[in-house]
């Protein structure tokens, strides 16, 4: 494992205890855009393929919420306690992580 920019991170990333729940919530999602490309290529009716994107991206926010907060709980958490300066590298880290996902 790696952290910023190739650096090594011993550390295990903060969403490994709920990795398996990720990677099964991203599989589905797979399927939903699977799902929307076949809508597409069927020529359903626009607002049909609109509300299933809308779905699709709804799912996407709630994998990136979990990951959030796993990183918040884990990887934040664990810097704080352990170095203040890395703790505040984290929370620089978690800033720009929130603004990506909260941009529309």
């Amino acid at each position: 494992m790696s952290g910023p920019a190739g650096t090594p991170d011993p550390a295990p990333h903060g969403y490994a205890d709920h990795k398996s729940d990720h990677l099964a919530r991203l599989h589905k999602i797979e399927g939903q855009v699977r799902g929307v490309t076949r809508m597409v290529d069927d020529d359903r009716y626009c607002i049909d393929v609109l509300t299933q994107i809308s779905a699709v991206t709804r799912a996407l926010q709630e994998v990136a919420l979990g990951l959030l907060d796993d990183h918040v709980r884990h990887c934040v958490t664990d810097a704080a306690r352990s170095d203040p300066a890395a703790g505040e590298g984290k929370l620089g880290e978690l800033a720009l992580a929130l603004r990506r996902t909260l941009r529309l």
